[in-house]
């Protein structure tokens, strides 16, 4: 019997990582850590762009403070797509966005993506070619086809989320270095 479609199959691997993230433990400092000492071996990237973590992904909030030197930028949603602002402080410069999910002040830096030297991408599931299953909104991967092509895509992520296959489509987006911890 043929296999399902690519998104049958994706649907199919979200709701069974939706599961294990939930039976998880809570917070896992691993991979943040990892990400923190990864980056302290790339002095030559110096704007990084993070995430404010939803439930289930790993918390780089920290990082801002660990790495001052660089300068930290978060997506804010406008429309279909995500801008970027300098963020100094998580705690100070996010509030709840549309979605429920931490973003800056639209009042704060707005930064280029042409700017941008490093993007550290959450997800739901990464694979070891470098293949990224997001919530299916299309919103990191309609960014990461703008981004420079010398710019790094960094999959961030708890071990659970490691899997054989992403399933990936032609409008997926892969990364370059996925870090789990």
């Amino acid at each position: 019997m043929a296999n399902p479609p690519p998104r049958q199959q994706k649907q199919h691997l979200r709701s069974e990582i939706r599961l294990r993230l939930a039976a998880a433990r809570p917070h896992d400092p691993r991979p943040a850590e990892a990400v923190g000492r990864w980056l302290a071996g790339q002095p030559r990237l110096l704007t990084i762009a993070a995430y404010a973590a939803m439930p289930g992904e790993v918390d780089l909030a920290g990082l801002l403070a660990e790495q001052p030197g660089r300068r930290w930028v978060f997506p804010r949603i406008s429309g279909h797509g995500l801008i970027f602002h300098r963020v100094r402080n998580a705690a100070d410069d996010l509030c709840p966005g549309p979605w429920g999910i931490l973003e800056p002040s639209p009042t704060l830096p707005e930064i280029p993506v042409a700017d941008i030297d490093a993007f550290l991408c959450p997800g739901l599931a990464f694979d070891p070619a470098g293949g990224r299953l997001g919530r299916g909104r299309g919103f990191y991967d309609r960014l990461l086809a703008s981004a420079r092509p010398d710019a790094l895509k960094i999959g961030v992520c708890h071990a659970g989320q490691l899997v054989p296959d992403t399933f990936p489509e032609a409008h997926d987006i892969a990364m370059d270095l996925v870090i789990s911890g």
